[in-house]
């Protein structure tokens, strides 16, 4: 330990001074006569006078005690670029970044940051808006307690503007499908999605290797509909930049939460909705390269149909469906009479509700609470809409939901009475020969 780092600690009271002697390898007595010889003269008091004038920008002590103390008190879990700030804007202390961070390391109330590891090469910036967006999560105590939450970032690549930014229990498919559908409704459909090889994200076979873009899940298969390409990453290295920014939301995001007096997660994500990712993409943002935008507005109202966890089951005897232990009662529909045994789409929503199609037709919708809602409780654009709602739109970018119709989920029904039929039947039969009728008939 150098002597400066020893007496940085002493003063802000880590050790005594007795011991601060003892490690330096002095007496009491010496020890006292430094102590005051920089409280008198500061550390040009610690100078050797036989060496050369110390510098006239030397700090206070007094000053560095005052930083030292609001660390040590106040800030004690803010990052060192972030203390920096603080004190330039709330306390008018204006050190430079440098003396300040040798300060609180000399102190023992900083730790070093290890050497940076092997040389990597930058990827470049898209140029524009909306060509590539980052999505990630990051599990951390961002409330300051014992309690552990996801951060789920939605961000861009070419400017690391911060599109969406949500506290939630766990990253999952639907916490995820809720945050890219947000940022479709509000900006409009990207190009492509980068991301971890999460199971909510890619099928992976075998641990390490590669993912199978075959095998959909549900957030392949709502951002295959949309025509959105994913792209896995296979290090963290890869994802470089949402890792980064992530060192960030942990340095800061925590911190604040703490000075704004907020612990619980609904006033968490409004704060962030509200205030801080403005603030956020305000020192962070970076200006992309060309001008315009990739993204492209979408006029698409099947979006809750797409951002749904989709699952197909047969309809048993009794005309119900299930999923592990929920049970879905399907009413007498007004082309079939039953569904036993046909196969079925269960949507499960977002927003809990749950919707049934059999083809093109929705034939159940069910609430929260797996109550029977009515089909004329939800109105054209609510979040119940039925594709024939949908065809009924007249727009050059508009696309009903893309379900396959299957022709064997209707009977085969006669076009035309069967009475009719026999008498057409009975008609084209040759008549006999000779017959001038049959002749006229024949000729006709």
């Amino acid at each position: 330990m150098k002597m400066h780092d020893v007496l940085l600690k002493a003063m802000a009271k880590k050790i005594t001074w007795w011991e601060a002697a003892e490690i330096i390898g002095v007496t009491d007595r010496t020890m006292r006569r430094w102590r005051e010889r920089l409280e008198t003269g500061g550390y040009s008091g610690l100078v050797d006078r036989r060496h050369a004038k110390p510098s006239d920008k030397r700090v206070p002590v007094a000053r560095v005690e005052e930083v030292l103390r609001l660390y040590r008190e106040e800030y004690f879990d803010l990052n060192m670029r972030h203390f920096h700030e603080k004190l330039a804007e709330k306390h008018e202390i204006k050190l430079s970044y440098t003396f300040v961070q040798k300060a609180l390391q000399g102190a023992g109330l900083v730790t070093r940051g290890r050497k940076r590891g092997k040389h990597r090469r930058r990827r470049e910036r898209r140029p524009l808006p909306g060509m590539l967006l980052h999505i990630d999560g990051s599990k951390h105590q961002w409330l300051n307690d014992e309690r552990w939450h996801d951060l789920i970032v939605i961000l861009d690549d070419a400017t690391s503007e911060i599109y969406y930014a949500q506290l939630v229990e766990e990253e999952s498919t639907r916490t995820v499908m809720a945050g890219l559908r947000e940022v479709i409704e509000r900006q409009g459909l990207f190009c492509a999605l980068y991301s971890d090889r999460g199971s909510h994200f890619f099928v992976t076979p075998k641990a390490g290797e590669k993912v199978d873009k075959h095998r959909l899940t549900q957030v392949g298969r709502a951002m295959k509909e949309l025509s959105v390409q994913m792209i896995p990453a296979y290090s963290p290295q890869a994802r470089g930049r949402s890792e980064r920014s992530f060192g960030t939301w942990q340095g800061r995001l925590p911190q604040e939460l703490r000075l704004a007096g907020i612990t619980t997660v609904e006033a968490a994500n409004a704060f962030l909705r509200e205030r801080y990712i403005s603030e956020f993409n305000g020192k962070f943002t970076a200006p992309a390269r060309e001008k315009g935008t990739a993204f492209r507005k979408t006029a698409r109202a099947d979006l809750n149909w797409i951002f749904s966890v989709q699952t197909e089951r047969v309809v048993a005897k009794d005309n119900t469906v299930a999923i592990a232990d929920q049970h879905w009662q399907l009413e007498k529909s007004r082309f079939r009479s039953s569904l036993a045994g046909c196969t079925v789409t269960i949507h499960q929503h977002l927003n809990g509700d749950v919707s049934i199609r059999f083809g093109p037709h929705v034939v159940g919708r069910f609430n929260a609470n797996q109550q029977r809602v009515k089909a004329e409780s939800c109105g054209k654009g609510g979040p119940m809409e039925t594709v024939e709602n949908q065809r009924q739109v007249s727009h050059r970018s508009h696309r009903p939901s893309e379900i396959p119709r299957r022709d064997s989920h209707f009977p085969t029904v006669p076009t035309i009475p069967l009475s009719l039929s026999r008498t057409r039947k009975a008609n084209t039969r040759k008549p006999p020969s000779g017959s001038r009728r049959g002749k006229q008939g024949a000729v006709d």
